[in-house]
C-alpha cells in the first residue's frame, strides 16, 4: 500500500503520525509512506531579494523542522520525504498522482463544512477532490491500539458496497483483531401521517408496520454485504441506527464511508452525509470515492 501523510508543524500533525505509528499489522506489512510538508511561497519581491539559492534553502530549514521529529516518530518505518510549495490542495493532489497513492492520511482542525468552503479547509479540498481513499483524523486522538473498532456506514448503494470491499481489502490497516460494524441509518416512517375525515393528521402507520417497514429497508441494504464479510472471514454486527451517535456510543475508533465525490462547494451547500461528518464527528473518518 503507498500512503501519502501530508503533515506540518500543527499539533493535528502529531495526531496523524501517532495513529500511523500505532499500525503495527500495518506497518508489518511494508507499506510505502510518504511524507509530504507543503510550504506556502514567499511573496514574490522577497524571493527576488534572497535569490534563489538562499530560498531554496530557506524552503529546505522549514520542511527539515517539520520532518525531524516525524522521523523520531515513525522511526521503525521507512519513510520517504518530499517538499513542496504552493497551495496546499494542489500540492497534495499532484503528490498523490505522482506516488500513485492507495490512501492518503490527514489531519483536519474541524472548521465545518461551509467555514472549510470559505476559509479553504485543507481537508475540504483534498476530500473533494481526491481519487483514492482519504482518511480524515481529527483532534480527537482514535486509541493507541492495533485493534480498532470501525463502522462502515451503508445505504444499499454502490458506494457502501465499495466502502466495505476496500475495508476488508485493507483490513490491516485496521489491526489483526478488528471488529466491523454494519451501520444503515432507516427512514422515520413513524412521523408519517394522513388526514381523517375531519382534516386532522392522524399516524398512518401503527408502531408493528414502522417497525417492519425500517426492519425490511435495512435487510435490503444490508443482506448483499454479509457475504462479503463472511468470504473474507471476518465478523461483523449490523445496527441499524444513526451513523454519529452509534459511533460515540460504541467509541468507535473510525467509520469508513464511500461517496461519488460531490465537489466542494455542492457538497457545502448540499449535505453530502460524508461531508457533513467529517466536519461535525470526532471519530476518524475514512472516505472511499467511488465514480
Amino acid at each position: 500500500m503507498k500512503i501519502l501523510v501530508p503533515i506540518d508543524a500543527s499539533p493535528q500533525t502529531e495526531y496523524t503520525l501517532e495513529f500511523l505509528a500505532s499500525r503495527t499489522t500495518l506497518l508489518g506489512s511494508n507499506p510505502t509512506i510518504e511524507l509530504l510538508n507543503v510550504q506556502q511561497p514567499l511573496p514574490a519581491r522577497a524571493c527576488r531579494l534572497v535569490g534563489q539559492e538562499a530560498l531554496a534553502r530557506y524552503y529546505e530549514d522549514e520542511a527539515e523542522k517539520v520532518f525531524e521529529p516525524a522521523r523520531l516518530v515513525l522511526k521503525d518505518a521507512p519513510v520517504k520525504e518530499r517538499t513542496a510549495v504552493g497551495d496546499p490542495v494542489e500540492c497534495i493532489m499532484q503528490a498523490a498522482q505522482d506516488i500513485g497513492a492507495d490512501l492518503i492520511v490527514m489531519s483536519s482542525r474541524g472548521q465545518g463544512a461551509i467555514k472549510g468552503l470559505f476559509f479553504g479547509s485543507v481537508s475540504n479540498g483534498v476530500l473533494a477532490r481526491s481519487t483514492c481513499p482519504v482518511v480524515i483524523l481529527r483532534d480527537h486522538m482514535p486509541r493507541i491500539n492495533d485493534a480498532l473498532r470501525v463502522g462502515i456506514a451503508v445505504d444499499g448503494s454502490k458506494y457502501g458496497r465499495a466502502a466495505v470491499r476496500y475495508a476488508l481489502r485493507h483490513a490491516s490497516l485496521f489491526g489483526a483483531g478488528v471488529y466491523f460494524y454494519i451501520i444503515n441509518v432507516v427512514s422515520d416512517y413513524a412521523g408519517a401521517v394522513m388526514p381523517d375525515m375531519a382534516g386532522m393528521a392522524l399516524p398512518s402507520l401503527s408502531e408493528e408496520e414502522v417497525a417492519e417497514l425500517q426492519k425490511e429497508e435495512f435487510e435490503e441494504a444490508v443482506a448483499p454485504l454479509r457475504p462479503m464479510f463472511a468470504k473474507a472471514g471476518r465478523r461483523a454486527k449490523d445496527p441499524g441506527d444513526e451513523i454519529s451517535n452509534f459511533a460515540k456510543k460504541r467509541k468507535l475508533d473510525l467509520i469508513v464511508m464511500g461517496t461519488h465525490g460531490y465537489g466542494r462547494f455542492k457538497a457545502a451547500l448540499l449535505g453530502s452525509t460524508a461531508t457533513r461528518i467529517a466536519a461535525l464527528s470526532d471519530v476518524p473518518l475514512l472516505i472511499v470515492r467511488t465514480a
